[in-house]
């Protein structure tokens, strides 16, 4: 009996040393995530009111041991986004960190259990928040008040003027912004659909379908008169959806650029944006700012609308990897560098003597 068992026992012997490499790549491969995913810097969920609710945040600060640091506050996009974006905004906020200033974003309404509903918002709404969020800032000993700066994206740029023009800000970092809502929509649709290699009929037609779009929001249509003007096929909008577009479609910065003028803007552009006419966004900023002498203009031939890189960006398995193993390399080259150069000069300039 022993002797038919000890082959058993052997075989178990075997496999169980088989599986041991297995398990230190495993175990080597958790290191690496948590070791990439690990970032220099404190980060504390925070609780800012605002119109009689609560803005579900998260501040994250340097450890450098300084009592106060200088604040970007961060303006979302488009979408239902979380305070970290979903841990996408951790290598901005370290970047940041690293030229002494804190980071505070929060859960847009309605995300992340936050109270409300984001497509309630019109771009004033948005505005007042984060107004109320730096006002927050301020009152804190740990931030230095003369030091509060925006990043917005995308959608932030019909935002991030309104906040200046409701509270003084010493800086603006504006990655990807648009100017006008409607120009903006036209150039995304054309740029999907060479970038999709749509046949001239389909072009036409959803051009016409957009046209009648733009149409029913002039004429204050309601979100059932919209689908019945597209035949019954609301082709993914929803009623919430329609209500925003209704409240925003009019959006145009254009105007409220003004607000910048003195302040120093970080404007970041993609080679491969196809949500935003960068040429378009470029002409407005020069046109409002560039008299004042505070605008920076960085391109990034190898992003995208996000300023990650298009190889990564364009594959759902490379993007997931990347974020997992190398988090940092996500974004273009240079592009967390140049924005830590930023700050780091802006506190050059303040010291800097007469």
């Amino acid at each position: 009996m022993y002797a038919k068992i000890q082959p058993r026992r052997r075989g178990l012997r075997i496999a169980v040393w088989s599986f041991v490499p297995v398990l230190l790549v495993a175990a080597g491969l958790v290191g690496v995530v948590l070791w990439q995913n690990t970032y220099d810097m404190e980060e504390e969920r925070v609780s800012i009111r605002h119109g009689g609710h609560t803005l579900n945040g998260v501040l994250a600060t340097p450890r450098d041991g300084r009592e106060q640091h200088g604040l970007v506050v961060y303006v979302h996009g488009d979408g239902p986004v979380s305070a970290t974006h979903d841990d996408g905004y951790e290598p901005m906020w370290e970047a940041n960190a690293k030229a002494g200033y804190a980071s505070l974003s929060w859960d847009k309404p309605g995300v992340a259990g936050a109270p409300g509903d984001w497509l309630d918002q019109s771009m004033d709404d948005r505005a007042d928040e984060a107004a109320a969020a730096i006002a927050w800032a301020r009152a804190r000993p740990d931030i230095d008040g003369d030091r509060i700066g925006l990043w917005g994206a995308s959608q932030a740029g019909w935002v991030v003027p309104k906040i200046a023009a409701k509270t003084p800000v010493s800086f603006v970092i504006a990655v990807s912004p648009a100017i006008n809502w409607l120009r903006q929509g036209r150039y995304n649709l054309l740029a999907e659909l060479r970038a999709d290699g749509a046949s001239a009929a389909r072009t036409e037609a959803e051009i016409a379908r957009s046209e009648t779009t733009r149409r029913l929001l002039e004429h204050d249509a309601t979100f059932e008169e919209y689908v019945r003007a597209m035949g019954g096929d609301a082709d993914g909008m929803t009623a919430d959806r329609w209500g925003f577009i209704s409240k925003n479609y009019t959006a145009d910065a254009t105007q409220d650029l003004r607000a910048l003028r003195g302040v120093p803007v970080l404007l970041t552009l993609a080679g491969h944006d196809i949500n935003v006419d960068t040429a378009d966004t470029e002409r407005g900023y020069r046109s409002a700012l560039d008299g004042g002498g505070a605008l920076t203009v960085k391109r990034y031939p190898d992003a995208a609308h996000s300023l990650l890189k298009r190889s990564i960006e364009r594959s759902d398995l490379k993007t997931t990897l990347t974020a997992l193993f190398f988090p940092r390399s996500l974004f273009a080259d240079g592009y967390l560098d140049d924005q830590r150069q930023f700050l780091e000069n802006l506190g050059q300039d303040a010291n800097a003597t007469p």
